[in-house]
């Protein structure tokens, strides 16, 4: 539990480190290859460092689009209604991915080639862009598959929740009395009088419920203007917590302050939420 609680927390770093290692780890292969085909063809044609420049300079290319290709699967999924536009919406995004790489990696190459007073040749223009590009195309649809992979398993692994509208044809998101999680295959109901506190991570806020963590896909704003009615209240930018969780208060020199819950966990309260956290604490004792 402990290990999977700290993936949770640190799962966009460990995408990074395994894309990351996964591009170069491939990408070195590549050119220790070049060098030993050459080397068994006979006499090298190049330089030994040079074949890792062309494969790290498309490596680093690469990592720079990546974060591109994941806004392109939230913000343009494919539609299998609309088959044929999702088709030429990728394919066009394809083009553009290898355009972009290839102007990296060139940059790059020209860079090192220039300071080592050299010329690098990309060859004939026109057929280089049809041969980078059947390759970036290949390598363009390897991505989506790992990402959408890697979705997949982390949904499955950690539970993702949605709100449960109680009535038939009700707008989206209006009732977060309750919500469904889907975990391992299996699907159960938890209340959000039982989450501690929200967490926001990019596109999904994290619900922690003592030692759990279910992300749901939502923003911090949109989620804490439906929970604020039910007693939750935002006390930073990444944070919001449950008033009936908060086990202490501690005023810090800084102005903010530490906001234990009775779980044992501290977060911050901001100095830019602090008007509004006594508002809602004032407006609750009130009530109570």
């Amino acid at each position: 539990m402990i290990t999977l609680m700290h993936f949770q927390r640190n799962r966009t770093w460990y995408a990074t480190l395994f894309l990351f290692s996964y591009i170069f780890i491939n990408n070195t292969i590549n050119a220790s290859s070049d060098i030993m085909e050459a080397q068994r063809d006979g006499e090298l044609s190049f330089l030994l460092w040079e074949p890792f420049v062309w494969e790290y300079s498309s490596a680093i290319g690469t990592l720079l689009l990546f974060p591109a290709l994941v806004w392109l699967l939230q913000a343009h999924p494919f539609n299998w209604q609309k088959i044929a536009r999702s088709l030429l919406t990728y394919l066009f995004a394809s083009i553009i991915f290898s355009l972009l790489h290839i102007g990296i990696m060139v940059a790059i190459r020209e860079f090192i080639y220039t300071i080592q007073d050299m010329q690098y040749d990309f060859g004939l223009l026109w057929f280089e862009l049809l041969y980078e590009y059947r390759k970036d195309l290949w390598g363009f649809l390897s991505l989506i598959v790992i990402i959408k992979t890697y979705q997949y398993i982390i949904s499955q692994l950690t539970g993702e929740a949605t709100p449960i509208n109680h009535e038939e044809n009700a707008q989206q998101d209006l009732n977060f009395d309750r919500l469904l999680v889907k975990k391992l295959g299996k699907e159960f109901i938890i209340c959000t009088e039982q989450i501690d506190w929200l967490e926001s991570s990019g596109n999904y806020v994290n619900l922690h419920i003592g030692t759990r963590i279910y992300p749901l896909r939502t923003t911090m704003t949109h989620l804490i203007s439906r929970l604020e009615p039910k007693g939750f209240c935002r006390i930073h930018r990444s944070y919001a917590i449950r008033l009936d969780a908060i086990e202490s208060i501690t005023p810090l020199p800084s102005g903010d302050s530490e906001v234990k819950l009775i779980t044992g966990k501290i977060l911050n309260l901001s100095r830019r939420y602090k008007e509004q956290f006594k508002k809602q604490v004032n407006s609750s004792a009130a009530h109570f």
